[in-house]
């Protein structure tokens, strides 16, 4: 079964962390939906204004590359995708943000998504 994975916060810019994230969860076999409301795609992918707009009635990740303030806005919507876990990335964290996550019952993983596909992609 291919694993599904939500970033928010992708971007066109590939130097960017949010595009480098939509490109390593594709290495890693991840069918992946880009939301960027200012964008048609990311990397050849069709993007989403937000996660209302993802066809998928779950999600197994979300991934967060978006400033604590705007974050703490979208955790409605996080939790409306019943993902299994949601990465705030570096940046993305805050005690406030993560008390109402904890509060919406979200499985929250304080760490860099990119790093964790691309090692587990190494694992034998």
């Amino acid at each position: 079964m291919i694993k599904t994975v939500a970033v928010l916060g992708a971007s066109r810019d590939r130097s960017k962390y949010g595009n480098q994230s939509v490109r390593a969860h594709r290495r890693a076999g991840y069918e992946v939906f880009p939301i960027n409301p200012y964008a048609d795609e990311v990397e050849g992918i069709p993007a989403y204004a937000s996660l209302r707009d993802i066809p998928p009635d779950s999600i197994d990740r979300v991934t967060v590359y978006l400033p604590p303030d705007v974050g703490i806005t979208l955790l409605a919507e996080i939790a409306a995708c019943h993902p299994r876990e949601v990465w705030l990335n570096p940046g993305s964290e805050r005690d406030d943000l993560l008390a109402a996550a904890e509060r919406l019952g979200l499985n929250v993983i304080c760490a860099c998504s990119i790093v964790d596909v691309e090692y587990s992609r190494s694992e034998p």
